[in-house]
């Protein structure tokens, strides 16, 4: 059956829009009919070569949709049901996954499972970026990579969950570790900057700084959460101390992946405070410190791996603080688009400008 697919023939290529050929799923695999896919940071990174995959390939790693039918041996769901796409399932085996790291699973990313498509016109196959294929009609993925959509969210709202909602909400309740009456900053204002605002409220933090280079998203980040905004410069971890009483913060939340912006996140946080680095840099974005500072200052500078969440444990937290009004799926997005639409998607993103733009193939 052909759907058609966001297709990238090669690193800084433009994505086509072409129809691509699905296999019917075998078995441990599962179909889905897509009702949205979120635009991540990650798709551009994957684009333009900072992070590698095999082209030509089928990206989108953050969706939700319907499951078409089943191969045998997949029991967890059935035809009709709604799921969330998840890009890093876990195999519960290796050493991570018997730490409980389940983030950090060796295998998440082999391949050793993953489906492969096909170009409609000529049969040549397309490799599945982050395992999913999400910028696509319909998808084929290993049954690990489903889970049951929560009960009441929009399966066009669940899109987010796969990705930006867990990565935010993971970065400030389990990597950054922030506790009530705490403050923290959040450097980035996208996607995930906006789910990390949103989670910094949910944890009870009390003064909640957003940074962004935009000046226009001062409305975005205080209506999910923060209570001052900054537009960044050379100057912005010294203005973040005077709203802090000249101490820092005690969390900071890095979204954006650049040397100055972690050094900046680093810089803002209080002695023996945390910095939480989610965003996905280049080689060449070296940070540099020196050997003095960290004894001194005793904070703490850690890398946060898709929020260091475990989507089982928390998509049911997450379902919870949905349905209580506490977090707003909605407030994330600021473009719903075509998969025609994807490359001016990155273009909004590269520009520093919008939230989440999401690919509805599926109104609810």
């Amino acid at each position: 059956m052909s759907v058609r697919a966001a297709v990238l023939s090669a690193v800084d290529a433009p994505l086509e829009t072409t129809g691509i050929d699905l296999p019917e799923p075998g078995p441990g695999q599962v179909r889905v009919r897509l009702a949205a896919a979120g635009v991540c940071h990650s798709d551009l990174s994957l684009t333009n070569g900072t992070m590698r995959l095999p082209v030509p390939a089928v990206l989108g790693h953050e969706g939700a949709g319907t499951v078409v039918s089943v191969g045998e041996g997949v029991t967890h769901v059935a035809p009709g049901d709604g799921v969330v796409l998840n890009w890093a399932p876990s195999c519960g085996a290796c050493p991570a996954c018997a730490r409980g790291e389940v983030w950090l699973c060796a295998d998440a990313l082999s391949g050793a499972a993953r489906v492969h498509a096909h170009r409609a016109d000529d049969g040549t196959p397309l490799h599945p970026g982050l395992n999913v294929a999400a910028f696509a009609e319909e998808t084929v993925v290993p049954a690990s990579c489903v889970l049951p959509a929560p009960d009441g969210v929009p399966l066009t709202d669940a899109a987010l969950l796969g990705c930006a909602v867990l990565t935010g909400y993971g970065a400030v309740h389990h990597c950054a570790r922030v506790r009530p009456g705490e403050s923290v900053a959040v450097f980035g204002a996208g996607g995930v900057g906006l789910a990390a605002l949103q989670s910094a409220r949910i944890a009870g933090a009390t003064t909640i700084v957003a940074v962004d280079v935009s000046p226009a998203k001062e409305e975005l980040a205080r209506s999910a959460g923060a209570t001052h905004y900054l537009v960044a410069s050379d100057t912005t971890a010294r203005e973040i101390r005077a709203l802090t009483g000249k101490q820092g913060v005690d969390a900071a939340v890095e979204c954006v992946g650049r040397a100055t912006t972690i050094r900046t996140a680093w810089d803002s946080t209080r002695r023996g405070g945390r910095t939480a680095v989610v965003g996905i840099g280049g080689k060449d974005q070296q940070v540099t410190f020196n050997a003095l500072e960290i004894f001194h200052w005793g904070r703490t500078l850690s890398g946060c791996v898709y929020g260091n969440s475990d989507p089982a444990r928390d998509l049911p937290v997450l379902a919870g603080h949905i349905r209580a009004g506490r977090f707003d799926l909605g407030a994330l997005v600021t473009e719903r688009i075509t998969l025609d639409g994807i490359p001016a998607a990155f273009d909004t993103m590269s520009a520093g400008k919008g939230g989440r733009a999401l690919v509805v193939f599926q109104e609810p």
